[in-house]
């Protein structure tokens, strides 16, 4: 099984969602969690993760990541080329290494381009720029770029995106 996290930050708290999925042709979820976080700690510039970490660790607690074959996240593993971790980084190091985190980011960052590859979807000129730990990078690609759907971002990310940004 996998799982698909997001967060969306309204005025005072925010939505984190998860979504599982038990093979990359799935088009709708196993199951969906949804968690309103309070509290939320402020936007700090070039540490993002310290906001959006405890919102998909408290998604996570609601699964058994026994069961989990990977994580998506909306993000970036690595911020560098160095391997320098971004979001996916802090993830996989929080779930003490165990669990592959594979990032999906819609803009690519100037410092980790040997980090991330490349996935054109669908008849989209922009490509996706997945990133992995815990699993191979190629491999991470290759998935996203079979994973369901004819368009950009694959039919279950769309999903997600559209529940966690709903009221």
């Amino acid at each position: 099984m996998y799982l698909a996290l997001d967060v969306h930050y309204k005025s005072n708290y925010a939505k984190s969602v998860g979504l599982t999925f038990l093979n990359k042709s799935d088009n709708e979820p196993q199951e969906t969690l949804i968690e309103t976080i309070e509290h939320i700690a402020p936007y700090q510039p070039g540490e993002f993760y310290k906001r959006e970490l405890p919102c998909l660790l408290e998604v996570i607690s609601k699964i058994d990541l026994n069961c989990i074959n990977a994580i998506l996240i909306d993000g970036h593993v690595y911020v560098d080329n160095d391997g320098r971790y971004g979001l996916g980084g802090y993830l996989y190091q929080a779930l003490e290494n165990k669990t592959p985190i594979i990032g999906i980011a819609k803009r690519a960052f100037h410092a980790n381009k040997n980090t991330v590859k490349e996935v054109y979807r669908g008849t989209s000129n922009n490509p996706l720029h997945i990133s992995a730990i815990g699993i191979d990078l190629d491999a991470a690609a290759q998935f996203i770029k079979e994973m369901h759907g004819n368009h950009r971002h694959p039919t279950l990310l769309k999903t997600l995106d559209t529940i966690t940004k709903s009221e």
